[in-house]
Formats: C-alpha cells, sequence, structure tokens
C-alpha cells in the first residue's frame, strides 16, 4: 500500500511552513490528492518534490510566474484626466477622472444601456446597477442558493452553471443574444472570484481561481460591449507589486479597451460600511471612463447604528432573513464583553469582529462561520442586519439555508456602491 502524507507532515519534513506548502499545491508544483477538503501527498510525489526543491526548479517556477504577469507593452496603460478626490486617496500612477453623480442619485431616469452580470452572487452588483436605472439582461453563477436568490429578485434571466462549461457559456451567449433581440450590448460587469487575490488568503498567483477573470474576458472579446466593469478586493492591487493589475489593465487593451483604475470605499456612497473594492472601468468606444465621485464626507457617514437599531427588538422573521442565533451563556457573555472594533478571538483580525455603534460598520464578511458581532446585544449579526449594513434593501430576500444567505451576503457588492458605478458608467457615456 503506497504511504500517503498530509500538509502537516510534509511541512514538518520539508523544513517549511504549512501555508508554503498549501502554495506548493495550489501551483501544481507538489502533486497531492483531495477528499472531504483534506489534502493527501503520496510518498512517490513527496520524493519528486524534494528532488524538484534540491535542484532549484520552484525558483525558476516563481520567476516564469511574474514574468508572465508583466505587461506586453510597458507604455502609460492609464488614459485620462487626473482629478483629486476630497475621501479617497489616490495611488501614484493612478490617472482617475471623478464624475459628480451625486446630481442623478435620487431619481435617475430609466436607462437604455443594458448590463450582464458574471460571477454575480446573489446580485448585489446587479442590484446597484438596476437602481442606477440600467436594464439587466442576464447573470450567471456557480452557486445554486445564489440563483434561487438572483432569480427571486430579478426579472430578467440567470444561467446557473461554471463559466468554464462551454455548454454553459453557450446557453448563455444564447440568452443573451435573445434578450438583446439584436441590439448592442452596453456592459459587461464581474466581480471574478477573488480568494487567491485576498489580503486574508495566501495570494497564491497562478491559484486557478485567479485565471478566472480570463473567462470574463473571454466573454468581453466576444460579446464586444462599449463597458467593461470589474471589482475585486483591493489586495489585487499590491499583487508582485502591481505586475497583477497592469497584466488585467493590458489585456483588456489587448482587445481593445482602455481602462482605468482606482480603489472606492461604499461609505462613500450612503452604504453604513468601509468596504474598500479595487473597480476597473474601461470602454472601447473612445470616451472617458468616469469613477463615482464620493457623495459623503466620513463625518456624513452612514453608521452601523443609524441602519440597524430599529431591527434590535424586531422579532425573529425567517421570511425576513432576520433570524438571531441563541448562543450558549458563556458565549453570548463573551460577545457583550467583547469591546467595538475588536475580535471575539485573538489572532483574527476580521472574523466575530464586533461592528461599531457609532461609526459605518467594518467589512461584512462571511468568514466561514465567523461573522460580525452585533455592538449592542449578545450575539451575531443576522442575515437581514448583515444585509442592511451592504445596503440591500429589506424587499431583497435571500434564499437557502442561513448559512448560506450569509455567504451570499458576504461576498456580495453592495448595491449603493454598485449604484454609484452604473451611474459614472451612465455619465461616461452621456446618458444624462
Amino acid at each position: 500500500m503506497n504511504k500517503t502524507y498530509n500538509i502537516a507532515e510534509v511541512a514538518e519534513m520539508m523544513g517549511m511552513t504549512v501555508k508554503a506548502i498549501r502554495r506548493f499545491i495550489a501551483s501544481g508544483e507538489l502533486k497531492s490528492s483531495k477528499s472531504n477538503n483534506t489534502y493527501t501527498i503520496a510518498e512517490k510525489d513527496l520524493k519528486a518534490f524534494k528532488m524538484y526543491i534540491e535542484a532549484g526548479k520552484h525558483q525558476e517556477h516563481a520567476q516564469e510566474v511574474a514574468e508572465s504577469f508583466k505587461p506586453k507593452e510597458q507604455a502609460d496603460l492609464f488614459e485620462g484626466t487626473e482629478s483629486a478626490s476630497r475621501n479617497v486617496p489616490v495611488r501614484k500612477g493612478d490617472v482617475v477622472n471623478w464624475a459628480d453623480v451625486n446630481k442623478y442619485w435620487a431619481h435617475p431616469f430609466k436607462s437604455k444601456m443594458t448590463y450582464v452580470d458574471l460571477f454575480c452572487g446573489a446580485g448585489g452588483l446587479s442590484k446597484g446597477f438596476e437602481m442606477a436605472g440600467l436594464r439587466g439582461v442576464c447573470g450567471l453563477d456557480w452557486f445554486d442558493e445564489a440563483c434561487a436568490t438572483y432569480n427571486r429578485n430579478f426579472k430578467h434571466p440567470f444561467v446557473n452553471g461554471d463559466i468554464k462549461d462551454p455548454e454553459k457559456k453557450k446557453q448563455f451567449y444564447d440568452t443573451v443574444r435573445k434578450q438583446l433581440k439584436g441590439k448592442q450590448l452596453s456592459i459587461v460587469a464581474g466581480g471574478f472570484p477573488c480568494q487567491g487575490f485576498s489580503m486574508a488568503g495566501n495570494r497564491i498567483v497562478d491559484d486557478p481561481r485567479n485565471s478566472l477573470y480570463k473567462e470574463l474576458i473571454e466573454i468581453v472579446n466576444e460579446l464586444q460591449p462599449d463597458f467593461v466593469v470589474c471589482e475585486n478586493v483591493k489586495g489585487l492591487r499590491m499583487m508582485l507589486n502591481g505586475l497583477v493589475e497592469k497584466k488585467i489593465v493590458a489585456d483588456f487593451k489587448e482587445i481593445g479597451y482602455n481602462v482605468n483604475v482606482t480603489t472606492l470605499c461604499a461609505a462613500d456612497y450612503y452604504t453604513p460600511q468601509k468596504r474598500e473594492r479595487v473597480v476597473f472601468i474601461g470602454n472601447r468606444i473612445g470616451v472617458t471612463n468616469y469613477h463615482p465621485k464620493p457623495i459623503l464626507s466620513p463625518s456624513e457617514y452612514i453608521t452601523t447604528g443609524e441602519a440597524i437599531g430599529d431591527l434590535i427588538d424586531h422579532p425573529a422573521d425567517p421570511a425576513f432573513n432576520h433570524v438571531p442565533t441563541q448562543h450558549r451563556p458563556d458565549m453570548a457573555k463573551r460577545i457583550l464583553e467583547t469591546p467595538e472594533g475588536q475580535s471575539l478571538y485573538k489572532g483574527y483580525s476580521d472574523a466575530w469582529k464586533k461592528c461599531p455603534w457609532d461609526e459605518p460598520s467594518c467589512t461584512i464578511k462571511e468568514n466561514h462561520g465567523g461573522v460580525n458581532l452585533h455592538p449592542k446585544l449578545p450575539r451575531v449579526l443576522t442575515a437581514r442586519e448583515m444585509a442592511r449594513l451592504q445596503s440591500f434593501p429589506d424587499d431583497f430576500i435571500f434564499e437557502g439555508r442561513k448559512n448560506k444567505q450569509l455567504v451570499q451576503i458576504g461576498n456580495a457588492v453592495p448595491p449603493l456602491l454598485g449604484k454609484a458605478i452604473g451611474l459614472a458608467v451612465r455619465y461616461s457615456n452621456g446618458d444624462f
């Protein structure tokens, strides 16, 4: 019988950290098998890996990865006129054009501009675009519960499946073209999965999940929309000293799209949460790309208390996604004693973190069960309270079991941030 080892055993034998071994597995440099979310390494594969390390091949591979993310053109990849935002610090090298979307915020008239939303999850970005007056054509995601949520809350079609599956991709193309009836598609939007890019993750550039943005590029090249909108975690900007970001911009430029990129904070657009996202906006029709100018100053931000205070005495209501968790007495006591802005557990920076009552919430995350703590009550937040802090309207109902609802909400783009982005794209297109 062939002997196998777990990751911890391999790490000890190789004199490496567990995180390093996981990186080698993710990159394909160490072969492994996965069963029930557990990796095992066969003895023959361990021997091959030892030879690989001893020969220094891992250093060559790292160099190849870095080279693959260098843009094909070394020229300045950003176009436009830089202008200052009062809230968002523009990173050196960013060229950002700010559109004053506040004047259109209250009642944007319906637009003829259309959008599709890839990797859309429950539909936070789609809801924001809808609030901005844009017309939805189709959403796409593989998450079954998110599919049910999307279908419940939107009238346009949804394709449930893997974007890499040729049959599902064909279904998506056929659905989009049927909906458009020969008209031009305005926007392809996509928040491609960012687990490998997250500052809390392993930051592995050649993790297969990080290549999914190429699927988005393929779809953009096929559908030829006027605009593209991509969003991701702000940590993407630091990957390989910015080479990942430049590679993405260069890839879009190669298929005809000039792209501007910067980081936006959701709290600047009435979202009661300090959630920052990097947002790429590009077009192929020769117009200026605009990002939404912040509307609120920090002193005007919507606070956690303002957003969820009325739910303190709200009765449990599964149909409203408001089901308070019943904790053990000792756990409830610990939650109540946790200071605002801190985590219940030492060593965690974001998981089980208590939201501040008189400030916008810290970033809402699902965190594999470790959700945010309520500032006033001895429990974690309900799904509806999380949805409020993400700026979802109360009539947006999430499907699936509670844990699946939390995943959908934590992974979503705040709709009001999406609304601001949608209005900025409309401004770019002269749609006001």
